[in-house]
């Protein structure tokens, strides 16, 4: 095998989860299929990046440009399809999220490589590929067999995967771009930041996440009372933002946030993925809902299959006794 490439997602000098995760994720498969990892960072003065890093992979290839100073799929297509063509990795492998959906369709498109997105696991055997998707949204977990190839692209999905310390010493190579510019008709900006909320689901210890399972946007008032009672705060799927329920900062999920609490409580939401990836690093998951069958509780740790309605005045009169 020829190695395991892994694309370092970062923004303003900060590297993103998910990047940290492929990284564990890919040296346990090197690990398994005697290969190795490398990192690739593309960026203008980098250092910081790859200091963070160089633990954590056997090698980093660094294109450090001012081309690159902001993520521009334009150039990064230039400067990776030049790399993939030369050094044939048998996985090059970017995270799920909107930087790995905005670069890797054109790039695998253009190198004509087998590519398949939000990838829940890997499977390597021989020359053969299969990696782990959901399909119908979230209810099946399918293995995809893809075409033999001497090279694949794959986006994984964020929280699949924990990352992990090591003690590896990279070997840090430093290549020339191959991009002299960045084109006219895509350019950076500036960076728009979000409005601090009044609470930050992120740093909270426990949050209760809420569904199209609570019906009515009065029925909040109930669910941050449940909350407010065992020192939580209150947080949602998409569905809750787009009908103005709740701000845009307590969306949990691939295109809100991503949180990591000792306690997470599903009321009313089904599961799908685009949530899960969200809130699937809590240590402990508990889900309420009235449908057995829903995905959520494949994630669960404890689960009440019940209405909501019946079950949240029964848990508050409770934790009030204790």
């Amino acid at each position: 095998m020829s190695g395991i490439y892994i694309l370092i997602e970062h923004r303003q000098d900060e590297i993103r989860d998910i990047s940290y995760e492929l990284l564990a994720y890919g040296r346990k498969l090197a690990e398994d299929n005697n290969t190795k990892v490398t990192a690739v960072i593309l960026g203008f003065n980098t250092e910081k990046i790859v200091e963070k890093i160089e633990s954590q992979a056997h090698k980093i290839i660094v294109f450090d440009n001012e081309v690159f100073k902001e993520f521009n799929a334009e150039t990064y297509q230039i400067a990776l399809a030049d790399l993939i063509r030369k050094d044939n990795p048998f996985l090059f492998l970017i995270g799920h999220s909107a930087f790995g959906m905005d670069l890797c369709p054109a790039l695998a498109t253009q190198l004509n490589l087998p590519f398949t997105t939000d990838c829940l696991a890997i499977e390597i055997a021989d020359s053969n590929l299969r990696v782990v998707r959901h399909m119908f949204d979230g209810k099946l977990a399918a293995k995809v067999l893809l075409r033999e190839n001497s090279s694949y692209m794959l986006t994984l999905r964020a929280g699949s995967f924990s990352a992990a310390e090591s003690s590896l010493k990279a070997e840090i190579i430093k290549l020339d771009s191959p991009v002299s510019e960045v084109p006219d008709y895509r350019k950076f900006l500036e960076y728009i930041e979000a409005v601090a909320g009044d609470v930050d689901i992120t740093k909270s210890d426990i949050v209760v996440g809420i569904g199209r399972g609570i019906k009515e946007q009065d029925n909040l008032a109930m669910i941050e009372e449940f909350a407010a009672s065992i020192g939580g705060v209150v947080a949602c799927s998409r569905p809750i933002v787009d009908a103005d329920w709740l701000p845009k900062d307590r969306q949990v999920g691939s295109s809100g946030k991503v949180i990591k609490p000792k306690l997470y409580i599903a009321i009313g939401i089904s599961g799908a993925f685009q949530h899960v990836a969200g809130m699937k690093g809590a240590e402990t998951i508990v889900a309420i809902n009235k449908d057995a069958n829903a995905p959520i509780f494949h994630e669960a740790d404890y689960g009440i299959v019940d209405d909501l309605f019946k079950v949240i005045p029964v848990l508050k009169e409770k934790i009030a006794e204790l």
